[in-house]
């Protein structure tokens, strides 16, 4: 009830002032994540179903503070939240073209995953993440090419029942990322570029970044156990690698801006500003029908769920020894992603409020966590200016 009375006060300021909030609490919690190290460079975007809020860019490309400043078109690695932006967007835009029912055998678009109960995988599970699949395979140490890794999942166990559980794979994703290949009858990038991207004006998102391209994307992992270099402008994800940078799991590079365009279209239920009319006119992805079936939390299954489909919505994190990255008070209608890197996109539909944060958290090493802290932080106080 108080989350509620909460929600409906943020909209009710949202309505009726300017936007001239004081976001300076904001600015100090990422400030304090780059002087305790849990990232050097950041990004922040706030915005509405109309305009963006505030936009603001933080840090250095890396600790060294004469590395290159963070600007407003400076690139990060968004690692998994290329499997919303990209995957499950591009599932979308096939099942509304009347081309993938999700309810149909993935054994149907490829013959080889079947056996040892995959036969009866559907493309909803893959969505839902409760497919059965292993969370995750060390592809690197035994892949080299993308048919190598398509060959892996399709011979490897299941590791608990089809529909049993909830278990966030890589799998399921990379396995939805061919699909959209199977049923298009183009490469993944290719589809998404034309179908995404290029139609809503995000000339900054692409996977496997030019040569001359690199200098602007902040560096993430220094790998010392496969590649042995820094990585800058080259897919982090191992597998996403092996299969030259291009997979439904991860691969995508952006920024603040032109993940707002898109996060904005799903806010307004699929409709978005046409960049290239030469008037102000609105169009269409989606229908909202499709929208809100993708983002709201999916109930019919036998075992508590917070996710939605290919998206996550807000989880309940009773059970988990770490906070919830979109914070603790934004409302439960809401959806988001995170990517390993230290990048999440969300948004509360109850306000109409979007939060992209991206960092580089992962420079230079994975093992440093901090942002599991800073992120919902992050969130709660953004939400706690708007309502001010």
């Amino acid at each position: 009830m108080l989350n509620n009375f909460f929600s409906v006060l943020i909209l009710f300021y949202l309505n009726s002032f300017s936007f001239a909030q004081d976001f300076s609490e904001v600015d100090n919690v990422i400030l304090s994540g780059i002087s305790d190290n849990a990232f050097p460079g950041a990004q922040l975007l706030v915005g509405n179903d109309k305009d963006i809020i505030y936009q603001k860019s933080y840090g250095n490309f890396t600790y060294d503070l004469s590395s290159p400043k963070v600007n407003d078109n400076s690139l990060f690695d968004i690692a998994s939240v290329t499997k919303v932006v990209a995957t499950t967007t591009a599932v979308m835009k096939l099942y509304e073209d009347n081309k993938i029912d999700l309810n149909e055998y993935v054994i149907k678009f490829i013959p080889e995953f079947s056996g040892g109960g995959k036969d009866n995988i559907t493309v909803l599970n893959l969505l839902l993440h409760n497919s059965g699949l292993k969370a995750w395979i060390p592809f690197y140490k035994s892949c080299y090419s993308k048919s190598d890794v398509l060959y892996e999942i399709c011979n490897t166990d299941l590791s608990n029942p089809t529909n049993s559980k909830f278990v966030y794979s890589d799998l399921n994703a990379i396995l939805l990322g061919i699909i959209v290949e199977k049923v298009s009858g183009k490469y993944f990038d290719e589809y998404c570029r034309q179908n995404i991207f290029d139609i809503l004006g995000m000339k900054n998102t692409f996977f496997d970044p030019d040569e001359n391209m690199k200098q602007n994307i902040l560096p993430t992992e220094y790998d010392s156990y496969w590649r042995f270099r820094q990585l800058q402008g080259e897919v982090h994800d191992e597998v996403a690698a092996v299969m030259g940078g291009v997979s439904g799991n991860a691969g995508l590079f952006s920024n603040s801006v032109d993940l707002f365009k898109f996060m904005q279209m799903m806010l307004n239920e699929g409709n978005y500003f046409n960049p290239y009319s030469r008037g102000l006119k609105n169009e269409k992805m989606f229908n909202a029908e499709t929208v809100n079936l993708f983002t709201e939390k999916f109930s019919d299954l036998q075992y508590e769920n917070t996710r939605a489909l290919g998206w996550d919505t807000k989880p309940d994190g009773s059970e988990s020894k770490y906070r919830i990255p979109c914070g603790e008070i934004i409302s439960e209608n809401s959806f988001g992603h995170t990517g390993y890197t230290g990048t999440s996109v969300w948004c509360d539909k109850d306000i109409k409020i979007i939060i992209i944060f991206l960092t580089n958290r992962v420079y230079p090493s994975r093992d440093n966590n901090g942002i599991r802290e800073i992120r919902p932080e992050v969130h709660n106080k953004v939400i706690e200016a708007l309502s001010k």
